[in-house]
Formats: structure tokens, C-alpha cells, sequence
């Protein structure tokens, strides 16, 4: 999953290349990502969070006591509930597209026609919501089969379509950014279609069913997920709170917010995402098998594998910021400017990298415990935090006021819900959070020592030279991450030589089938 992940994550590195060279970080960009925040709100809002942690333990409980008849009624008619839903979504998305990017975006109505291009654009990219929370739901049954390489695959068709859209697409309309909304759209229909071969394979065919009414099965998913969309809104509030403020500062803020926070998601989507994603179907079985030893361990070592590797991830990402957006960033629209810009915002938004994966982890926790109540709490009082310290950072520090915002808002709702989660399964946080750190710290200052100073063998600042460049980033990552693992096997940090086993047991198995 971290593999199929990775290669999505350059193929998204690609795509977000293109875009800052031929679109840049102003006018029409800041419109573009502004737009697409609406989308990819509702996609998370239906599909990803709150749908998927709803339906995958019940599906999961579904499929291991009343067998595949079930699980395969209770698929067709979730697939058919929420196309259905989508619809109308969708439909009215697109019929009050100028109200809610008002809404989102209400600081951009002082400079003309800002508003109007990301209102068009928003309609144009709405259907993508539909599309893709249907994805979601098929990626569920999928991972609850034990198949996660080609759902995690799929973004590298969106980047595809993305990357098509920017560079051949736009000739054909009047302003070339239509081109890029329309990439989105194709890049969501193709994500879906990779899935139904997959389906099929493990024999799962999608009718379908409108029998919606009496289905206790389809009942305790509403009720999982009610709580659990409250949880997700609040949680997506808080990107357009930041998008909102970010609206109101000099032109270019949002796109600058944009690019830091994307490359803040290359090891996000990696680690945090694969690893989340992966345990909760586990968590799901363990808890519905009621194996309460196996349900602990699991939570305990992905939560110590969390820290391991977002630690060194951490001050990678400081330490690499400028090299990498001016080795593929740097040239066309994409100035010194954005350069500076975009590598300050994610040094301010790396340190949270930590936070939202133990967070990651703790949610899905409560998810696999049938309780989506308890991360709703917790996430509303983070919207407050980052709203508010949001608007007093701001001032001082502009954009990157807000990216610390995020980051310290991040961390206030990681440490309430570790605290909660303790009061429900009991003491874990010396086992999982400060026994990793003994190995793991000197491990990352030694990463730190061996990567600097390679870094600085170039001047960043300066276009071109990209052989030059991409030598000396690849001879620092190599020489970071290399000496990062031989001293996690020095200090003995258990989790490096766990996670080895597992991936050679898996390996192994695969090579015998």
C-alpha cells in the first residue's frame, strides 16, 4: 500500500509541477485551488472519512458472521444508496456554486473576476465529488478483502487526467485553466474504472438494489456515519477557514498554502494514509472477533510505527523544502518569490506531519470501536483552536501564521484524542510513544548531520543546473534516509526490524502463490 501510494505521490509531485509552471502562484491558480477545495471537501465529507470508517467495520462484521451473500447484498445496496445521494449532491452543488464560493472564498470579490473564474470552475469540477465518494465506498470492500495496491493506486490516474488537462486540454477553451478542471473529471471516472476488474476478481458484482427499507445493516451505517460526517466537516472547516483568511492576504497566499501543503502530503499519504487505512480493517476484525489482545496490539504498533517514521519525515521535510521546489518547481510562472514563498510554508507546516498521523491512528481506533462520536468532539474543538489562532497569527505572519496554526491545532487534537482513547483501552503511551522515541531521536539527528551538509553543496536559489541539482537532492535523501535506518538498527528500534519481517513474510507468500 505504501508502495502503490508512493508511486501516486511522484505522479502527484508531476502533476502539481506542471501546474506551477505553466499556471504559476496568482491570480488564475489561487482561483483553481480555491475551486477544487469544494470538491475535495464533499469527497471527504461522503466519502472517504466519514463513509468508509462507517461502513468498513460493519461490512467487515457483516462478511465474518452471516457470510458473502450478505456482505454482498449489503455492498449493492450501499453503492446504489449513495450514487443516488451523489446525485443530487452534485446537482445542487453546481446550482449554487456562487453562494458557496462566495462563502469560501469571500475575500477574493476585490479583485474582478476572481470570483467569477472559480465559480465556473467549481461547477465544471462538482461531478468529481460523485465519482469519487463512490470510489471510496469500493475501496472499503476492497481493503476489507485484503486488497490495497490498486485503490491506492488510483490517484495516479487523477494526476494523469490532471496532468493531460494543464498541458493538451486547454487549448481547447477559451482560458487554458478549463483544460486543468477537466483533467480533474477525467482523472475521477478513470479511478473509478480501475476498480471493477479488481472487483470482479474477488468476485463481487455491483447490481443494482433499491431494498433500502428494513436493512438493519444499511441502518447502523447511517448511524455510524452521521456522527462520523460531523467529524470530517469539521475537520475539512478547518482547510477553508484557512482558505477563507488566506483570501483576505496578498495575492498568491492560497496557492502559496497550496504547494507547502502538498508536498506536507508526499509522506502523509505514504505513511499516515497507507498506514491508517490498512489498520482499520484489522482493528475491525479483531474487535468483532472480540479479540481484545490482538485489537491492543495492532492499535500499539501502528502507533509506534507512526512515530518512527514521521519523526525523520519531519526534518526531511525542513531540510529538503527549497531543494525540491527549486528543482521542480522553479522555471516559468514559478518565480524566486514562490520559491522562498512556498519552501517557508512547509517548514511551518512540517512539524504537524507527527500530530496528524497519531491522530490518524487514534481516529481510526474509535472508528473500529464503533464510536465516531468521541473524534467529532474532539475535532470540533480543534476548528475553534485553529480558527483562532488562525486570525491572531495571521496578522503577524501572513500566510505562514496560518500554516502554524494548522500545525499547532493539529497537535491539540492529536493529544486529546490519545488521552481519551487511554481512559478507553488503557496505558499504551510509554509503550507506544516514548519507548520508540530512545532510538528513534538519535537516529533522526544522525539523518539530520549526514543530510545538511550534502544540501548545501548547491545554491538553490538559482535556476537551472538540474542534473547538478537532482545529484546532489538524490545523494542527500539516499544518504539521510541510509543512515537513518542503520542507526534504528544500531539503537535496536524495534519497529524498523518488525516491519522488515513483515514485508519479507508478505513477500515470500506472494512469490509462493
Amino acid at each position: 500500500m505504501g508502495l502503490a501510494t508512493f508511486i501516486s505521490r511522484i505522479a502527484g509531485l508531476v502533476r502539481d509541477v506542471v501546474v506551477a509552471r505553466v499556471f504559476g502562484a496568482g491570480f488564475v491558480s489561487d482561483a483553481f485551488f480555491m475551486a477544487f477545495t469544494i470538491p475535495n471537501l464533499l469527497r471527504r465529507f461522503f466519502g472517504e472519512g466519514a463513509l468508509t470508517a462507517a461502513f468498513v467495520p460493519v461490512y467487515t462484521e457483516i462478511s465474518t458472521t452471516r457470510g458473502e451473500d450478505e456482505a454482498q447484498r449489503l455492498a449493492c445496496r450501499s453503492v446504489t444508496l449513495l450514487s443516488l445521494v451523489m446525485l443530487l449532491v452534485v446537482v445542487a452543488g453546481m446550482l449554487l456554486a456562487p453562494w458557496i464560493v462566495r462563502g469560501v472564498g469571500f475575500g477574493f470579490g476585490d479583485i474582478s473576476g476572481k470570483l467569477e473564474l472559480t465559480t465556473s470552475l467549481t461547477r465544471v469540477m462538482f461531478p468529481y465529488v460523485g465519482l469519487v465518494s463512490v470510489l471510496a465506498l469500493l475501496t472499503g470492500i476492497l481493503n476489507v478483502r485484503g486488497h490495497f495496491f490498486l485503490p491506492s493506486l488510483s490517484p495516479l490516474l487523477l494526476n494523469a487526467g490532471m496532468i493531460l488537462g494543464a498541458l493538451l486540454l486547454g487549448s481547447f477553451f477559451s482560458h487554458p485553466i478549463y483544460g486543468l478542471a477537466t483533467g480533474v473529471l477525467l482523472g475521477g471516472v478513470a479511478q473509478l474504472v480501475l476498480q471493477y476488474p479488481v472487483l470482479l476478481r474477488y468476485r463481487i458484482r455491483l447490481r443494482p438494489d433499491f431494498r433500502f427499507a428494513g436493512d438493519a445493516a444499511l441502518g447502523r451505517i447511517a448511524r455510524l456515519m452521521l456522527p462520523g460526517v460531523a467529524g470530517v466537516a469539521i475537520y475539512q472547516i478547518n482547510v477553508i477557514v484557512t482558505r477563507l483568511l488566506a483570501s483576505f492576504l496578498p495575492q498568491g497566499s492560497v496557492s502559496y498554502l497550496y504547494y507547502g501543503q502538498r508536498l506536507f502530503e508526499f509522506p502523509q499519504g505514504i505513511f499516515i494514509v497507507s498506514l491508517a487505512q490498512a489498520v482499520l480493517p484489522m482493528m475491525s476484525r479483531h474487535a468483532a472477533d472480540g479479540d481484545d489482545e490482538a485489537f491492543r496490539d495492532s492499535f500499539r504498533f501502528a502507533l509506534s510505527l507512526m512515530v518512527v517514521f514521521t519523526l525523520p519525515a519531519i526534518f526531511g521535510l525542513m531540510i529538503c523544502a527549497r531543494p525540491v521546489y527549486s528543482l521542480f518547481f522553479m522555471g516559468g510562472e514559478f518565480d524566486l518569490k514562490a520559491l522562498e514563498a512556498t519552501s517557508l510554508t512547509l517548514i511551518y507546516y512540517a512539524p504537524g506531519l507527527l500530530f496528524v498521523g497519531l491522530s490518524r491512528v487514534a481516529a481510526q481506533t474509535f472508528y473500529a470501536l464503533k464510536d465516531t462520536r468521541t473524534p467529532v468532539l474532539v475535532s470540533f474543538w480543534t476548528l475553534i483552536v485553529n480558527a483562532g489562532l488562525g486570525y491572531l497569527l495571521m496578522g503577524p505572519l501572513q500566510y505562514l501564521g496560518l500554516a502554524l496554526a494548522l500545525s499547532l491545532a493539529s497537535a491539540f487534537n492529536a493529544l486529546w484524542l490519545i488521552i481519551l482513547l487511554r481512559r478507553r483501552i488503557g496505558s499504551f503511551i510509554r509503550h507506544s510513544l516514548l519507548r520508540p522515541l530512545r532510538g528513534t531521536v538519535p537516529a533522526t539527528l544522525g539523518m539530520i548531520l549526514v543530510a545538511t551538509p550534502m544540501v548545501n553543496l548547491c545554491d538553490w536559489t538559482l535556476p537551472g543546473e538540474i542534473w547538478q541539482k537532482s545529484l546532489v537532492l538524490f545523494l542527500a535523501v539516499a544518504g539521510g534516509g541510509l543512515s537513518f535506518l542503520l542507526l534504528c538498527m544500531l539503537f535496536r528500534v524495534e519497529e524498523v526490524s518488525r516491519a522488515w519481517q513483515l514485508l519479507r513474510r508478505r513477500r515470500g507468500g506472494a512469490s509462493k502463490a
